[in-house]
């Protein structure tokens, strides 16, 4: 639907249904102007406009340097003084219109709803089950209307549907105003009346909405081109409109399609309908006195590589499809993946863009409590790993050089001194210090000068938070990077360093979904850190290492965190309850506070216990190599917990 030879279609057949036999008209008529002030200074919003694309449905394609010159050359023509580009994706090469003078204006985004189960368990893993409440009470209140597709090819039998649509059309006077009889006429004369479909929707004998549904080129979606309503009021209007939404995903998802798109549009109202990928829009003006005004869409930047990359990673790109990940491919006819065409979509690559999955955690996660500032930063920030230790891996292999050292402080999680001494870097001790072991050797850690510096906190399998003050003092004194892997903080009561990364270059922290979130079978960690670091990462991670199941269980946890944050509630009671059975237990030297979902205990005559153990069928983790005569225990359910109790009783 995006390609030019489409756009070039859908402007010819807005030709015919304007009144010049130009597509052109008022952006104020066209549903174009933003609200509030004019654009830019010299911008007229009521004067006649040449369009170089479509006001509706698809964005349109940046047109190239010839097509530009086409634009101009016509506007001559015509004496039409302004030229407008509607709804460009910011991802496109843009450079042509940026070359001839042209003005960009931030325009909101467009909007995709991926579709890859049943759409009641889409929604409500998108939406939240209040939400998912209210769209289905919308769809069940409006079920009673007709759905009647009509193809174009079939129109000319069917004279009623067509006034239907053109009336209704007549009352808009936004984007649908241009949508007149002559214009339904030309698109069902041409070469897109094959993938179209006129949809009428009635109540008794009274149309009360016409639309037009088109298939995607590559035959995976549909585009909900325009849409019509009869209410008068506005939210009859919406409550009609959303409605059909749920009936249209129900009828993508019967003919076997795998998303819907929504057109352009505020991003918070569309995730608000289920849409899960957004691309960020632009409006391209020119005019003979245009001033760009005070808000003006950045240019498109490549991001540095941070100076701690290695040499090696700091020359290369992103490694293969990776490099393209922010152009969309869901409305291409992709031919460049060398995979089975008949196996259905799980022969399809994982999505690579992952940005606003991204926004999704930062903002879900930003909301936590110790977390103020995280939801501010952007998708750039945010690197989605194979878990947390894939992170470990990719940033020793991008940011660590032959020779560097690498410090860690046990105890500690091992993981880090392995994936290091597999590397061939060598492994500075720092032992923590304290009864607790919660205070770093910060002069001994800095003495030795590392390359990388792991801190985990809360500890594993200590289960403390490290010296708060201390470790900013590292971060701030340390020439080389901190990394903080936080995998347990959501059971602590303490801040997380997490929106620490926006001011300090040199840290990384380390987030996990397996824990707190209870998907370690989705495999999904996090890296936040300043974006050269998170690009640095990029250029050594495997692609499409993050599925697209993964991606759905991920999004689906997020959206439903209130059900998560009452789960960690229950574990931390369970955890005060263990804590004090088993401080008073005869079996038990010592119980360490913990701020994480388990329990690190020193029992007496440690192997008499761990066999015991085993002989009931109860697995811990034995951490007497780590901290003498202990184990770790993790938080399970009250049933669960009980049963170690009992086991530990026959303890003599």
């Amino acid at each position: 639907m995006r390609r030019h030879a489409d756009v070039t279609e859908l402007r010819r057949v807005l030709c015919a249904g304007s009144e010049s036999g130009l597509p052109a008209g008022r952006p104020d008529r066209l549903g174009l102007h933003p609200e509030g002030s004019a654009p830019a200074d010299g911008w007229d919003p009521e004067r006649p406009t040449l369009l170089g694309g479509v006001p509706q449905g698809p964005s349109s394609p940046a047109p190239g340097p010839l097509a530009v010159t086409a634009l101009r050359e016509q506007a001559a023509r015509s004496g039409i003084g302004q030229i407008l580009v509607p709804y460009v994706r910011r991802s496109d090469d843009t450079g042509p219109l940026r070359a001839a003078g042209f003005t960009a204006v931030a325009a909101g985004s467009e909007g995709l709803v991926r579709l890859p189960g049943e759409v009641a368990d889409v929604l409500r893993g998108r939406v939240g089950e209040r939400r998912f409440g209210e769209l289905r009470a919308r769809h069940a209140e409006h079920r009673e209307l007709s759905w009647e597709p009509t193809g174009l090819g079939d129109l000319s039998g069917r004279p009623e549907a067509r006034e239907a649509f053109a009336a209704l059309h007549r009352r808009e006077t936004g984007r649908g105003a241009l949508w007149t009889a002559e214009a339904l006429d030309a698109l069902a004369r041409g070469p897109l009346a094959d993938r179209t479909e006129l949809l009428l929707r009635r109540r008794g004998g009274d149309v009360v909405q016409a639309g037009l549904l088109v298939r995607s080129y590559n035959g995976r979606g549909i585009h909900s081109l325009t849409q019509a309503l009869a209410p008068d009021t506005a939210a009859a209007r919406q409550a009609l409109y959303e409605a059909s939404l749920y009936e249209l995903y129900l009828h993508a998802r019967r003919t076997g399609l795998e998303w819907v798109h929504l057109g352009p549009g505020d991003a918070e109202r569309m995730r608000a309908l289920g849409a899960d990928h957004f691309v960020a829009l632009d409006h391209w003006l020119s005019a003979p006195d245009l001033k760009a005004g005070p808000e003006q869409p950045p240019e498109p930047a490549e991001i540095q590589v941070s100076a701690f990359a290695t040499e090696p990673v700091a020359a290369v790109p992103v490694p293969g499809p990776a490099r393209f990940r922010g152009r969309p491919k869901f409305d291409l006819l992709d031919l460049s993946g060398n995979t089975n065409p008949f196996l259905g979509a799980d022969g399809r690559y994982p999505e690579l863009d992952t940005a606003e999955l991204a926004r999704t955690y930062l903002s879900t996660v930003g909301r936590l409590p110790g977390h103020t500032g995280l939801g501010e930063l952007g998708p750039e920030w945010a690197l989605f790993t194979s878990g947390a230790v894939d992170a470990v891996m990719l940033l020793l292999a991008a940011l660590a050089a032959p020779g560097d050292a690498v410090c860690v402080t046990p105890p500690t999680f091992e993981l880090y001194a392995h994936f290091a001494r597999v590397l061939r870097l060598p492994v500075v001790e720092a032992p923590l210090l304290g009864e607790d072991l919660t205070r770093l050797d910060v002069e001994r850690i800095l003495s030795a000068g590392p390359r990388v510096t792991f801190l985990c906190d809360p500890n594993n399998p200590v289960g403390t938070r490290l010296d708060r003050e201390q470790v900013l003092d590292l971060i701030t004194r340390s020439r080389g990077l901190v990394v903080i892997d936080e995998a347990y903080v959501e059971f602590s009561a303490g801040p997380s360093y997490a929106p620490l990364v926006a001011r300090h270059d040199n840290l990384i922290v380390l987030r996990t979904l397996s824990k707190a979130w209870g998907l370690a079978g989705a495999r999904c960690g996090v890296a936040l850190a300043q974006p050269g670091l998170v690009e640095a990462l990029r250029r050594v991670q495997v692609p499409f290492g993050f599925t697209g199941a993964s991606q759905r269980a991920v999004r689906d946890r997020l959206t439903d965190s209130a059900r998560v944050l009452d789960s960690v509630r229950r574990i931390l009671a369970e955890r005060d309850r263990m804590a004090r059975e088993l401080a008073r237990h005869p079996a038990v030297e010592r119980v360490f506070p913990s701020e994480a979902n388990f329990l690190l205990v020193r029992t007496h005559r440690h192997e008499h216990v761990m066999e015991r153990l085993r002989d009931a069928g109860i697995m811990v983790a034995d951490t007497a190599r780590l901290v003498p005569g202990t184990c770790r225990v993790s938080i399970a359910d009250e049933r669960a917990n009980d049963t170690l109790l009992d086991a530990l009783s026959t303890v003599q």
